[in-house]
């Protein structure tokens, strides 16, 4: 009978998969929770088995990938996720849902997206692990890819990467002013009332990009007067009176976080709706418990827009 088992390790594996994602021996350590020599040790005996070299240490650079190295990444990462998956399928109840998922959100998407999901999947599912990361679209630049994200809910104006992709629901922009501001009565607000007005700039892409193109598209030009990457923090501004917002996500709550009154009115003529989707791997079959977690977000009412 011919042995066809390997003569490298999954833990070896493990460790230069971790190495490669955290750039340095040190830091891939610091992950593993063991020693930097382990690391080392388990990738020289990895190379001196597959006949090549696999990375590049320097002290002072961290470490590299060769061409090799690069392939042997690729292709470890699903044979590590299917021998997680094995393991966790051993220790479920017959389809009960187990193990960890990581869930990306754009940070002014997660007040809205991640309470359902948190909650009511959740109840639902008391041994799936969900663990969330709130970034922007550059900070989940390659994350899907790898297997650290395992989903993430976005606005589908910047998608990272090529991954699947499933649109929820979508809302217009709306314009955001005081309470007692005379525009708060108007039944609708052009952008050319607002123009000359100050502007609260929620500046984090692609919030601001796509609050500076609605004007751009009728040849206007806004006058900003304060940014801030905070959702709540150009609530509150323009609560106080400070200026007006552009903001696309829709609070029930109608006042700042210090407790203003604020107003939500349309945009007239009509501006394009922005649309947020959920989206996952398109290179690895998602687990059991992932497709189930996307099953639910379709299922959901999400939030229509309705006037202030």
């Amino acid at each position: 009978m011919v042995d066809d088992a390997p003569d490298f390790t999954l833990r070896q594996l493990s460790y230069l998969v971790t190495a490669a994602d955290e750039g340095t021996i040190a830091a891939a350590a610091a992950r593993l929770h063991v020693s930097p020599s382990a690391v080392s040790d388990a990738i020289t005996a990895l190379e001196r088995v597959l006949g090549g070299r696999l990375t590049v240490r320097r002290r002072a650079h961290g470490l590299t990938l060769t061409g090799a190295g690069s392939r042997v990444v690729a292709q470890a990462r699903p044979l590590l996720a299917a021998s997680r998956e094995l393991s966790l399928s051993l220790r479920s109840a017959g389809d009960e849902l187990v193990g960890p998922i990581t869930i990306g959100c754009y940070p002014t998407l997660a007040p809205t997206v991640l309470p359902p999901l948190l909650h009511d999947f959740g109840e639902a599912h008391p041994r799936v692990d969900l663990q969330t990361l709130e970034a922007t679209h550059d900070q989940l630049e390659g994350r899907i890819e790898t297997g650290e994200v395992d989903v993430a809910f976005v606005y589908d104006t910047l998608i990272p990467g090529h991954p699947r992709r499933e649109k929820l629901f979508e809302l217009p922009a709306h314009v955001l002013v005081a309470g007692d501001d005379p525009l708060a009565r108007e039944p609708a607000v052009r952008l050319e009332d607002v123009v000359e007005r100050d502007l609260i700039l929620l500046d984090a892409p692609p919030s601001s990009e796509h609050t500076l193109s609605l004007f751009a598209a009728r040849g206007l030009a806004p006058r900003v007067r304060h940014r801030t990457t905070s959702y709540e923090a150009v609530r509150t501004l323009v609560g106080r009176g400070l200026g007006y917002g552009i903001l696309v996500q829709r609070p029930v709550n109608p006042a700042s976080y210090e407790g203003y009154p604020v107003a939500m009115k349309e945009i007239t003529p009509a501006v394009p709706p922005v649309g947020i989707d959920v989206i996952w791997s398109a290179t690895q079959q998602p687990p059991a418990r992932v497709r189930a977690l996307v099953e639910f977000a379709r299922s959901i009412r999400w939030p229509a827009p309705e006037t202030a």
